[in-house]
């Protein structure tokens, strides 16, 4: 591979040490094809792809990918856990309190951590994570019956 070729997906597994499979290729795929998913749409999606595979399979490679930091898992307060493909930017997210769609806000300063805690408690922060709650523009518009 060149420095000007774009890795392929199982270029990235193998340069985090996970071993190339199919179905990690498309559960990689489809969580950056995606939109903060849920497991069951990621499992609907790894399966128009490459058929069969277990929710559990789906849950192993999940935990995989996240670990080796090729998604990012997000979890807003009340709602089942979500997984996204951009990752390393420390971006946060904002989510409608009635249809609970989510979407990407950058960071306010674009460095890590975008926020200073007012007591760090000694620790060395490396990144802030916030959601922001409301209303989506669908769900805030009054609707005419």
């Amino acid at each position: 591979m060149t420095g000007s070729q774009t890795p392929t997906t199982a270029d990235e597994l193998r340069g985090v040490r996970l071993r190339v499979t199919a179905a990690r290729v498309a559960l990689l795929e489809t969580v950056r094809d995606g939109d903060h998913l849920g497991v069951e749409a990621i499992a609907s999606g790894v399966r128009d792809r490459v058929g069969h595979i277990s929710l559990q399979a789906v849950y192993e490679a999940l935990n995989a990918l996240t670990l080796a930091g090729l998604i990012r898992r997000i979890e807003p307060a009340g709602s089942p856990a979500r997984f996204e493909g951009r990752v390393g930017d420390n971006h946060h997210h904002v989510v409608c309190r009635s249809c609970g769609v989510v979407a990407d806000v950058d960071c306010a300063v674009h460095e890590a951590p975008c926020l200073t805690a007012s007591d760090d408690h000694g620790f060395s922060i490396d990144e802030a994570e916030v959601i922001y709650w409301g209303l989506c523009p669908g769900c805030s518009t009054p609707r005419i019956s």
